[in-house]
């Protein structure tokens, strides 16, 4: 199959292009750099500057390259500035894969994979979080989020395209230090900012219903996540066109952000103890994923641990930023 990833160039979408290149699948990339990198992906794949919302470029790459499946990973993924600017969310995320969609359609594309999120969820009581958790999401991320598996589904079903919508956990780490994440948005990389400029990290709350007041998050290693994306894609090819499946991506394990911050403080060496923030409006006590469907019925459990992460995300920060080395 010849996959197209939209958003390939960025943290998440070079590591599933590089499990599907290393599985023997041809990959386009069509990505518009305003946070990708196109070093971080391997030679053999295609790339294509270009928005996955401009439907002249994407007739023309869905022709002329083939495709037959596309993974969609381009997106604005920011829960605050969705909140300040939810009219830009809405256009990119929802209005832009309409776009897609209509594209997909045209070209008679049998294959779409969906980067969702664990913010449909919204802030569930519950121990775990299962598929079948009711989505009550509590920003515009989360909504349009919500609305793109919807619209994905709806496609799928109308028009023969079997269809998967991947909600993601907590994703950290790295599979190599030249795919890491750059961005300074997610805890990791945003404890590791810290403690690299001599600032203790910051925990947002203590006084949570958890063992140690803090949120409790489950956490997946990006390379897990590519291969996840790599064992969904195999799975649709055995499904009916229009059949469709909604999986959490999760290791089932909760950590809090206290022992995180602990161990974060380990592997760098930077043992810096935390200061606490007030809590944020929305942040749930506990979001940990149920991940038996992936288990169950795909066959397929995470392999790596939360100290491999953070190692492996050290090593990345360290190359990207060689005066973390030398911080005090």
């Amino acid at each position: 199959m010849t996959w197209l990833i939209t958003g390939g160039a960025g943290y998440i979408g070079a590591h599933v292009a590089k499990a599907m290149t290393g599985a023997g699948e041809r990959v386009v990339v069509l990505d518009d750099f305003s946070t990708g990198v196109g070093e971080r992906l391997p030679a053999a794949v295609t790339l294509v500057h270009g928005s996955a919302s401009d439907r002249k470029v994407l007739d023309r790459v869905l022709t002329e390259h083939a495709v037959t499946g596309v993974v969609h990973l381009a997106a604005k993924k920011q829960v605050g500035e969705s909140v300040e600017d939810p009219l830009l969310y809405y256009r990119e995320n929802v209005s832009g894969l309409t776009v897609l969609l209509e594209a997909v359609v045209a070209a008679g594309v049998r294959r779409f994979l969906f980067s969702s999120s664990a913010a449909v969820y919204g802030v569930p009581d519950v121990d775990l979080i299962t598929e079948e958790t009711p989505c009550a999401p509590i920003n515009p991320y989360g909504e349009t989020k919500l609305a793109g598996e919807w619209l994905v589904r709806a496609t799928g079903r109308a028009h023969g395209i079997s269809t998967a919508c991947l909600r993601y956990f907590n994703v950290a780490g790295a599979a190599d230090p030249a795919l890491a994440d750059t961005g300074v948005f997610n805890v990791v990389p945003m404890f590791f900012d810290r403690l690299t400029r001599g600032e203790a990290p910051r925990i947002f709350g203590d006084g949570y219903p958890t063992p140690d007041g803090t949120c409790v998050r489950d956490y997946i290693h990006v390379a897990d996540l590519a291969e996840a994306h790599l064992v969904v894609a195999g799975h649709l090819d055995k499904v009916p066109d229009g059949g469709d499946l909604t999986v959490n991506i999760g290791r089932g394990e909760g950590v809090s952000v206290r022992a995180l911050a602990e161990l974060v403080g380990e592997v760098t060496g930077l043992r810096t103890a935390p200061v606490v923030e007030p809590a944020r409006p929305g942040d749930a006590a506990r979001a940990v994923a149920s991940a038996g469907r992936m288990a169950e019925e795909l066959g397929w459990t995470a392999r790596h641990g939360m100290r491999e992460m953070v190692e492996s995300a050290w090593a990345g920060w360290c190359l990207h930023h060689p005066e973390a080395r030398t911080a005090p």
